[in-house]
């Protein structure tokens, strides 16, 4: 698994979910249910978009077409 994407925007993940799953690459979130295990300090904590290592080019080209690389 690789490093896609990290953001503290839930909107940006959710249209990055979304792109990658309309092309059939199958993609993880992790750490989002980290405020809750912080005791809820007010911070939004960054959360991951991983995909598979096979995957990793091919995602990351479609999030750069679609402007949501970082």
């Amino acid at each position: 698994m690789k490093e896609l994407l990290r953001t503290t925007d839930p909107l940006r993940l959710a249209r990055a979910l979304d792109l990658l799953e309309q092309h059939d690459i199958p993609a993880f979130q992790f750490d989002q249910h980290m405020s809750v295990l912080e005791g809820s300090i007010g911070a939004l904590l960054p959360q991951r978009l991983m995909v598979a290592d096979r995957d990793h080019f091919m995602a990351g080209a479609i999030l750069r077409d679609a402007g949501l690389d970082e």
